[in-house]
């Protein structure tokens, strides 16, 4: 009983430790945003917050022109959502219930896309924005994104796990393929919907190479863009960087917080055999 509870104790000092290094950067940021006096962050950085200055915050959404740049972010990070889920939705339900050649080579060729770094890519994507001419545009920042190997993967592991007996009961009950997918397959595979939804999201939030690269107009920048502005600075606003590097992040602390019961239900479900 007691070697029982010490293992428990002995777990959550583990936990704890590895809680605090991770929460550790973003607990600085915070003390270093609301720094009364910016200077004292390069000169004699503080551990503890003790003069701080509100205002730092709507004076770094100002004049960091914030709202734009967030406007930009959601817009790409949405788009770039939907459109992974309707591809891998479409894509996994091929390779989950229908028939066809050389599906198993295809499917492999999916979960292949999946090794490539996407900074491979780069300069053929680039290339061809110019040729279509969307650089400095929405569909340059979402269109190269649309499908995503990983969100097939997932899917697929989700649909496969469904009773082939629903299939043949949405068959007599007179569905297609269409049917069955939005009546039957998409409310079963929900959780990992989410997954995939927040995942994606996450991901497209987080960029900063191809927007620095397809958007250099201040009108298409993301948030990571102005972030890095916002922190180059000079040291007389490196508390309003700070500032804004908390401001981007609260969004995705929010979609985790809201989500995270779908999240973890969804890799559950993903817990099954393919």
């Amino acid at each position: 009983m007691n070697a029982a509870v010490i293992g428990r104790v002995a777990t959550y000092v583990v936990l704890a430790v590895l809680a605090a290094l991770l929460i550790f950067p973003l607990y600085v940021a915070i003390v270093f945003s609301l720094v009364d006096k910016p200077v004292k962050i390069l000169t004699d950085p503080p551990v503890l917050l003790r003069d701080f200055n509100w205002r730092v915050y709507p004076d770094a959404f100002t004049n960091g022109d914030l709202g734009r740049y967030f406007v930009n972010s959601i817009i790409m990070s949405l788009g770039i959502m939907a459109g992974q889920l309707v591809t891998s939705v479409l894509a996994a339900y091929a390779f989950a219930f229908l028939r066809f050649p050389f599906k198993k080579v295809l499917f492999a060729l999916f979960l292949a896309t999946m090794m490539v770094p996407v900074e491979v890519i780069f300069t053929q994507n680039f290339q061809l924005i110019l040729d279509l001419g969307w650089k400095n545009s929405y569909q340059g920042l979402i269109v190269p994104f649309l499908a995503f190997g990983f969100g097939t993967f997932l899917l697929r592991q989700a649909f496969v796990a469904i009773p082939s007996d629903l299939r043949d009961a949405a068959a007599l009950d007179g569905y297609g393929h269409f049917g069955f997918l939005t009546r039957v397959v998409i409310p079963l595979a929900r959780p990992m919907l989410a997954t995939l939804s927040v995942f994606s999201f996450l991901l497209a939030w987080n960029q900063y190479l191809w927007p620095l690269l397809v958007a250099d107009d201040r009108q298409y920048r993301t948030i990571q863009i102005a972030l890095q502005s916002l922190v180059s600075t000079s040291p007389d606003k490196l508390n309003q960087g700070y500032a804004a590097v908390i401001m981007a992040f609260v969004p995705l602390f929010l979609l985790l917080i809201f989500f995270e019961r779908q999240l973890v239900r969804g890799l559950t479900a993903g817990a099954v055999k393919g």
